[in-house]
């Protein structure tokens, strides 16, 4: 769904988006768009492979056309179990990724980019072209993604290169005249495609396995980088707190002080309408001794 304030939100800075979220909203909420300001308060802080990824696709207009692309033919060739076309592809694919990497980091300012943060941006590059899903949400990412390698059904190459063992095993299973193979050569066949099939599932095991790995390792930096924010967020808040606490006190002081210099005026008058009673007392009683 087109929402230029998100585009906006996932490009900016992650350094900035808490505050930029926050700005959004509220300016969402004013013009009563309740629906944009519920969603953008919603929004998740992308990590910064994320963001270089956002970044790349909201700025350079080819490079999603160029991932897709390269997933649909890769996605053709599979389907028709085009061995040669599909090698010809990956090495593409490897170029590809490769150069939007390198563009994507060079875009974001990350002139010195972590081995861990290269390897994320390529990784979500790679799964952006073998999982729609992704593909679907370039430019808004939180997390950066992982590809377990066996894109579009396949491993990329296993298809065509099972057909060809395939062929090959028949041709040697067909004797020249028509008589019925040796016993022993189903048995063999099978245990060989029994021991590959083996070796398959035990290789996607352990590629769910790294998968699952990656992805938890995603989640606990996400979690450290949120939890981090948060921190800085009360910090600040502790630190205008105590700024404010002390102001009041001042403030109180200032007072108290205000307070008993009125007192003591107060008491100074007071005393002094008392003395001037008694002294006009004191006059009184005079002039009636004068007069008597």
């Amino acid at each position: 769904m087109a929402n230029p304030e998100l585009d906006e939100l996932y490009t900016a800075r992650p350094e900035d988006f808490t505050a930029l979220r926050a700005t959004l909203a509220a300016a969402a909420k004013k013009r009563g768009d309740g629906e944009t300001a519920k969603r953008l308060s919603a929004a998740r802080k992308p990590t910064t492979a994320a963001w270089v990824v956002n970044r790349l696709v909201q700025t350079d207009t080819e490079a999603r056309d160029r991932l897709r692309d390269l997933s649909d033919q890769l996605r053709t060739a599979h389907a028709e179990m085009d061995g040669e076309r599909i090698r010809a592809l990956s090495a593409e694919q490897r170029q590809l990724v490769g150069g939007l990497t390198r563009e994507a980091l060079t875009a974001a300012d990350q002139t010195n980019p972590s081995a861990a943060l290269r390897d994320d941006v390529s990784a979500t590059l790679q799964a952006a072209i073998a999982d729609p899903e992704v593909a679907a949400r370039l430019g808004r990412l939180v997390k950066a993604e992982q590809w377990s390698g066996f894109g579009f059904g396949f491993g990329f190459g296993e298809s065509a290169s099972t057909k060809t063992s395939a062929g090959s095993g028949t041709a040697k299973s067909t004797p020249a005249r028509k008589t019925k193979p040796k016993p022993e050569t189903k048995p063999k066949a099978d245990l060989k495609k029994a021991a590959t099939s083996r070796v398959s599932d035990e290789e996607q095991a352990r590629r769910r396995q790294l998968e699952s790995a990656r992805a938890a390792m995603t989640e606990a930096r996400q979690a450290k980088a949120d939890s981090d924010e948060t921190l800085r967020d009360r910090h600040r808040e502790l630190a205008a707190a105590r700024t404010r606490h002390e102001e009041a006190q001042r403030k109180l002081r200032a007072a108290e002080k205000d307070l008993q210099d009125a007192e003591r005026v107060y008491h100074d008058a007071e005393q002094a309408g008392l003395d001037a009673a008694a002294r006009i007392a004191e006059l009184r009683d005079r002039l009636a001794e004068l007069r008597g």
